[in-house]
């Protein structure tokens, strides 16, 4: 497993990442413990959570237990100093964490101190708005997204409290490093360039939905991710199981993330299936598991790239890991991008 650096820190993160929202929820402590082993031995360092973890379904009085299985396992292991862990803060949201609350610098600086003790950890390795307060057009909300109510004082000045706290937990010695997630171009400038004026933490990482189904990010991120070393944690990258094939022809496995919920984040549309197929012909092609061939792919952008998968067991863990050696020939990443063009934008 290869490694890069993280943004222009001095943290160095495995090209994959552990990801851990079913931790506590949907997987069991002790098989979240088995992952957590398992990764590490296959030359992944890198895990990934957040204080309203575990997900499906995102509940008040679930927040924090995947950090607290994360922790269990620090605990248990003394193994803290062989893993990176990223967390985040929840932005506006339904109500599960601080009653929809987002958050500003007072706040980070109380969430930075509960992540820590649920970790069982000192310090946090990357510290991540989970999203941008002033809005989002990720999650589908694309199709519809209206920025002209913005305030682009306001924004400027949230940014720099934020950072200040940042700035403050830093110094503190209770952060290494500070990232976005679901942010776009301009967002992402914008929180570094007030950043490297003021002499405070700059963003390291963006946070964002990346597969062969979810491209969002190739044009303008790409830029700025090339242009500011800012690196990708690409979240989704096999778009919810899509990718894999499981739910092809109506099938809906019991357990698995469309039986709990249905239409994947807005996911499952009409023209997502024939884009998966697509997907699908090109592995079957090649010998490919469509999932290594996803997981791959992420390998071959022109742009640094730490892809987040998770695995509700250990059995699907040890599928992908199967993969971690695999690079994808030019005739298939050529049919790749054929299919791309023929299925741009599928949800």
């Amino acid at each position: 497993m290869q490694t890069l650096p993280l943004g222009r820190t001095d943290i160095n993160v495995s090209e994959w990442c552990l990801g851990t929202m079913t931790y506590g929820n949907q997987t069991p402590e002790d098989d979240a413990h088995r992952q957590i082993d398992m990764a590490l031995d296959a030359g992944i360092n890198f895990l990934d959570t957040a204080e309203m973890y575990p997900v499906n379904p995102i509940r008040a009085e679930t927040v924090g237990l995947s950090e607290q299985v994360i922790g269990n396992w620090i605990a248990k292991t003394g193994r803290r100093d062989e893993i990176v862990v990223a967390t985040k803060v929840s932005g506006n949201n339904p109500g599960w964490v601080r009653e929809g609350r987002g958050y500003d610098g007072a706040v980070i600086r109380e969430t930075v101190d509960a992540s820590l003790k649920r970790l069982q950890t000192d310090v946090i390795d990357l510290y991540q708005m989970h999203w941008p307060v002033r809005g989002t057009y990720m999650f589908r909300q694309n199709w519809t997204y209206d920025p002209s109510g913005q305030n682009r004082q306001q924004t400027m000045d949230h940014m720099m409290d934020v950072l200040t706290a940042l700035g403050d937990m830093v110094k503190a010695g209770k952060i290494r490093a500070i990232g976005m997630s679901n942010e776009s171009s301009w967002g992402m400038t914008k929180w570094i360039d007030q950043a490297e004026a003021a002499g405070l933490p700059r963003m390291a990482s963006v946070q964002n939905e990346y597969s062969l189904l979810c491209r969002m990010y190739d044009t303008d991120l790409a830029e700025m991710a090339v242009n500011e070393d800012v690196t990708l944690l690409a979240f989704s990258p096999l778009a919810c199981g899509v990718l894999t094939g499981k739910y092809q022809n109506g099938q809906v496995p019991d357990g698995s993330r469309m039986s709990l919920n249905g239409d994947l984040g807005g996911r499952v549309t009409d023209r997502v299936w024939p884009a998966a197929q697509a997907y699908l012909d090109v592995a079957a092609k090649h010998g490919l598991d469509p999932v290594h061939m996803a997981m791959a792919w992420q390998r071959t952008r022109p742009f640094p790239v730490s892809a987040i998968f998770g695995a509700t067991t250990s059995d699907q863990l040890s599928q992908i890991l199967a993969g971690r050696d695999v690079v994808l020939s030019d005739e298939v990443i050529v049919q790749i991008n054929t299919a791309y063009k023929a299925h741009p934008m599928p949800y």
